[in-house]
């Protein structure tokens, strides 16, 4: 994953115990286990220490995969499949250590072991080589962390498998003494792994950002539209013939790659519909329904996947926060983290900084925080607001304090207003409702950039107040002149968007001053 100091919202995970539970369901996970304890004194391996051509029967069997006493042409597929599924079984029990095997001394020849004249052991190794390994013993009696701990270094080792290019009979890369050569391929492994993190990476992004994620999980993602996120720059409104022809060929590539990822648990897949590969029709314009939409590919994050994909980042020094984290800071340290969480996450993590905390106190330590004239200022007592609106009625007291505040008292003002209670709240000065006019847009253009929401919002609160600029100039907040300008370039009359440009040269011209 790329180091980048980006910050992503909060991921929701399940506990430790659950997850550790998810990954020891994973179906690559359960057949490695199975095979790490069939493992023992009759396996036979090669010199790699991958499975004899001789087990694979026995062994795809063992995972649950083996014929039976079918046969015929199904029964010769589902065998190719169960025998490639328990060798893929048996490398990642070998790579991770739920097997280990003991190779002969080179000057051995064994029953059962080739030599070859340079005294290799060139074949197969005898029974009594191959035994489960020490790391079995973590993953059927270990701790959660423990478990997690292992899956991770299991994940790795299939980010490699489904990085590393697919090889038959026919591959030219294939040499005549049944080796590879890799050269011929003209495979860059780490080029592939960083096109494999940037895709995973994109769809962690994706997943913590969606919504949905608050109450019933993330959306799956239309692989075409994922495939198209690490393609297509983000500057391009059309796309050219040929990055859509990048496009569909990393479809393809991630279709296999997805393939491969999910038996280990990282993801749901649904693989790309096989025959689409083989539709010659023109495109037509016609809009794709859900089920069209899912014939080319869907993928979404497990649980086991989010909490995988979020420990790689952290370990590269992505800040990728967990719901919760916030709880333990100060009010100022809650304010700064959730300052561009999206909404849900945003009240999420007040609740559960308010939980433990006494309504009074938490109200004047949110107000006193909510204090200052810093560039997030405005955010922050945004931020206050909605976190006041959580404790409601039992933080008037504390709010009713600060209304002579001249940061704090237009808020305070708002607030009451809006809670209703009955009693008598005092009309605001003209300085204080423009203060908090330019303090308003301020916030939202931190949070918000300037989205149409905010070009609403700017014409409400400009509208209300006759001759607006005339006075807004002179208003003493430090963010003034940068909210005239915005407000020059969001208002859609021409001619009110002229008099914010002029408004916030003087702003300028009186700060310099």
């Amino acid at each position: 994953m790329p180091a980048d100091r980006m910050t992503l919202p909060p991921v929701r995970l399940p506990s430790e115990a659950e997850l550790a539970r998810e990954a020891l369901a994973a179906p690559l996970v359960a057949r490695a286990v199975r095979l790490a304890r069939w493992a023992g004194a009759e396996t036979r391996v090669d010199v790699a220490g991958e499975l004899a051509e001789d087990q694979l029967e026995e062994a795809a069997r063992i995972i649950g995969l083996g014929t039976g006493a079918d046969s015929g042409a199904g029964a010769e597929d589902a065998a190719g499949d169960g025998e490639h599924h328990a060798a893929e079984a048996w490398r990642l029990a070998l790579d991770t250590g739920l097997v280990e095997v003991a190779l002969p001394d080179d000057d051995d020849e064994a029953d059962g072991v080739t030599v070859d004249e340079a005294g290799a052991v060139a074949d197969v190794v005898h029974a009594g080589c191959v035994s489960p390994g020490e790391q079995l013993k973590l993953l059927t009696s270990g701790s959660p962390q423990e478990v997690l701990a292992l899956w991770l270094d299991m994940l790795d080792v299939v980010l490699a498998d489904a990085a590393a290019p697919a090889l038959d009979e026919t591959s030219p890369a294939l040499r005549e003494d049944g080796g590879f050569d890799f050269d011929a391929l003209e495979w860059d492994p780490e080029a592939e792994l960083e096109f494999l993190d940037g895709v995973l990476g994109n769809l962690y992004q994706l997943t913590v950002r969606d919504d949905s994620t608050a109450e019933r999980g993330a959306a799956p993602v239309p692989l075409p539209a994922l495939a198209a996120s690490v393609i297509v720059p983000e500057d391009m409104d059309e796309p050219t013939d040929d990055i859509l022809e990048q496009v569909s060929e990393a479809m393809i590539r991630l279709d296999d790659q997805f393939r491969v990822l999910e038996p280990a648990g990282l993801v749901a897949y649904t693989p790309v519909d096989e025959a689409l590969m083989e539709d010659v029709e023109e495109p037509d314009d016609t809009p794709l329904s859900e089920d069209d939409v899912s014939r080319y590919g869907l993928v979404t994050l497990t649980p086991l996947g989010l909490y995988g994909l979020r420990s790689r980042m952290v370990e590269a020094g992505v800040d990728a926060p967990l719901v919760g984290d916030l709880a333990q800071r100060d009010a100022r340290g809650l304010f700064d983290g959730i300052a561009h969480y999206p909404e849900w996450s945003a009240r999420e993590e007040t609740e559960r900084w308010l939980a433990p905390r006494g309504t009074a106190e938490a109200a004047s330590e949110l107000l006193d925080a909510a204090r200052g004239t810093d560039e997030g200022a405005p955010l922050r007592r945004l931020n206050c607001q909605q976190a006041l609106a959580l404790i409601g009625a039992p933080a008037e007291p504390a709010v009713r304090e600060v209304l002579d505040d001249p940061e704090l008292g237009g808020l305070a003002r708002v607030w009451l207003a809006e809670l209703g209670t009955g009693s008598p709240v005092p009309p605001p000065s003209a300085d204080m409702v423009f203060w908090l006019t330019i303090d308003t847009i301020a916030a939202q253009l931190d949070v918000e950039g300037e989205p149409d929401e905010l070009q609403e919002l700017v014409e409400g609160l400009v509208g209300r107040h006759a001759g607006f600029f005339d006075e807004a100039w002179r208003v003493n907040h430090p963010a003034t002149a940068d909210v005239l300008e915005a407000i020059g370039r969001l208002h859609p009359d021409r001619a009110l968007a002229k008099e914010a440009r002029k408004a916030a040269f003087r702003a300028r011209s009186r700060g310099d001053a």
